[in-house]
């Protein structure tokens, strides 16, 4: 299982109040890396997952979480970023999980994919969806969302 938090939020006792927190969700170990590095410039602390089930359990969703009636929501986030395509549960599965979770659906949700497809994207922004980006992110992107995050 892959959940990693960045060096800089664990050197600093998991980071300062007003610091943005990210769940970046990708099966590409290599364009979880990328999106990983644009946030960390833009100083949002990051955690990642590898697959939608991994970012439903770091959040408190998880299937042992629905057994055991858990009513914690996870870690808190300010934002999820995640690939579409993604074997298991796509990105729009996830959507609608954190869509559906009274503790979540306030959270911005953006998707990403590298297919510009548009009756994908027109199901993302209906079910939800902040944004639908296409990749690869460019750290132009990322400071978009956090001027968005901050207003």
């Amino acid at each position: 299982m892959e959940l990693d938090m960045d060096a800089a939020s664990l050197s600093n006792g998991m980071g300062v109040e007003n610091e943005l927190h990210v769940l970046a969700v990708d099966d590409s170990l290599i364009d979880r890396r990328l999106v990983e590095k644009l946030l960390i410039n833009s100083s949002f602390k990051v955690t990642t997952a590898e697959n939608g089930l991994r970012a439903l359990e770091f959040l408190g969703l998880g299937e042992e979480d629905q057994k055991n009636n858990l009513k914690t929501t996870g870690s808190k986030v300010n934002l999820i970023i995640t690939d579409y395509c993604m074997p298991g549960m796509t990105g729009y599965d996830l959507l609608k999980k954190i869509k559906e979770s009274n503790a979540l659906k306030e959270v911005p949700v953006v998707i990403v994919s590298s297919e510009n497809i548009p009756t994908r994207i027109n199901k993302c922004l209906e079910e939800g969806a902040q944004q639908f980006m296409l990749k690869p992110l460019k750290q132009s992107d990322v400071k978009k969302l956090r001027c968005q995050l901050m207003t």
